[in-house]
């Protein structure tokens, strides 16, 4: 049922595989239903929701008329939630404690250095946490010393000097400060929803932690993701569309490359295609244990039994925009055929109004790609998602962005251990 050459979809299968994110998974169906009824009204198609039929992962439908074509759309998204937030700790000294350690790999192994040589917006982006949580405590510190010297002054106006209960107070107004110090990082923490250092720094510390491999629990479910992909390949529809979005998209392409390696994507089965979205790989793949993702990026690279589109936008500061993820991660082969690298434009794609107003909300521009565009281009996910033709159809002959970045720059280029 290939439908590479025709490029007609009335049914497809989608699975969406989302970052680093603790959040359940219903916030993607909400964004869906907002942002595909507002690129509706703008493109002029029509798209409504309903929920998902049968089993399986947290998912919806969807209905989609553009052009005259009637499409059905069943997404699914591929859940590791669960595997963020037991990744997450609730502690202050524990997260202080990733901080150092996140930084001497990422310094240690010259990873760092590397990465700066790409795109700037990512790497401010991975030393903001750093900074601010340093920024914090030495907040805390202050407001510590404060009360300190404050209690040590009303020692000294009491004539206390040089008695036995000097002490006992200078080590109570010491116990003062540290618990003033301790109640500033506690205010910062409870309001990380508008800071996000915690959150940003336990993203790259997740990274961090095993130096690029994947740990036991997320390597069983990307194998059930696997699973769930090849499953889809049996049903009678056009495609299956796998979306991997931040660093889901690493996630997803080593689940196609297994895929692909094992023989499970059959050759007259629906057209497989693979969007990766602001995707950060090069976070991953220049560290020194990434092995397994650098062989599959290579794999997957060459490999005719699917599609890869790869899109973001210098507009994203928290993706490595433009940056062909198997070039510069050093394993790119003369037989390379993806990724397809294109521009999301949003200087181009947004409203001077509305990107004057979104062009500093650093978090929300990295969904954008997720999100309604009010000039949109050749890139509009609703129609990718829930439109008549295949992604392969759609990009046929598509020249890669212009300003994309194909030089290897990673120092681990090994595919093996």
């Amino acid at each position: 049922m290939r439908s590479m050459s025709q490029g007609q979809v009335t049914h497809r299968r989608v699975f969406y595989i989302p970052g680093y994110d603790p959040i359940h998974p219903r916030r993607y169906r909400e964004l869906y239903r907002k942002e595909s009824a507002a690129q509706a009204e703008i493109s002029g198609y029509d798209i409504s929701l309903r929920p998902k039929s049968g089993g399986g992962a947290y998912g919806w439908q969807v209905e989609g008329r553009m052009a005259g074509a009637a499409v059905t759309a069943d997404v699914e998204v591929l859940i590791w939630s669960d595997i963020v937030r037991d990744s997450m700790s609730n502690s202050i000294p524990s997260t202080y404690l990733q901080l150092l350690r996140t930084a001497w790999v990422y310094i240690g192994t010259g990873a760092l250095w590397r990465l700066m040589r790409l795109r700037k917006g990512p790497v401010i982006a991975a030393l903001y946490p750093v900074m601010f949580l340093l920024l914090q405590l030495a907040l805390a510190a202050v407001m510590a010393g404060v009360v300190l010297r404050s209690g040590l002054g009303l020692v000294a106006l009491t004539g206390l000097e040089g008695q036995a209960s000097t002490l006992i107070l200078t080590l109570l107004f010491a116990l003062a400060g540290l618990i003033m110090g301790y109640a500033v990082l506690r205010w910062f923490r409870a309001r990380d929803g508008r800071f996000f250092a915690y959150y940003l720094m336990h993203d790259y510390a997740f990274s961090a932690r095993w130096k690029g491999a994947n740990p036991p629990a997320l390597e069983a479910r990307m194998a059930a993701f696997g699973d769930a992909i090849a499953a889809a390949l049996q049903d009678p529809v056009e495609e299956v569309l796998v979306v991997g979005h931040s660093s889901g998209a690493h996630l997803a392409v080593s689940v196609l490359a297994d895929l692909i390696r094992a023989g499970r994507v059959p050759p007259a089965g629906p057209a497989l295609a693979f969007l990766s979205l602001g995707q950060v790989v090069p976070m991953m793949s220049f560290l020194p244990e990434a092995h397994r993702l650098r062989g599959d990026l290579q794999f997957l690279s060459e490999s005719e039994a699917l599609t890869w589109v790869d899109v973001t936008a210098p507009g994203d500061g928290c993706a490595f925009a433009l940056c062909d993820p198997v070039a510069v991660s050093g394993v790119a082969r003369t037989g390379k055929r993806w990724p397809l690298v294109l521009s999301a434009a949003f200087t181009q794609t947004l409203s001077e109004a509305r990107w004057r107003a979104l062009r500093w909300r650093f978090f929300r521009l990295h969904f954008q790609y997720l999100c309604a565009f009010d000039r949109p281009k050749d890139y509009d996910y609703f129609a990718i998602t829930a439109g008549p033709v295949t992604l392969a159809a759609r990009y046929h002959g598509r020249a890669p962005s212009k300003s994309r970045i194909d030089r290897a720059v990673s120092g681990h280029v090994s595919v093996m251990p």
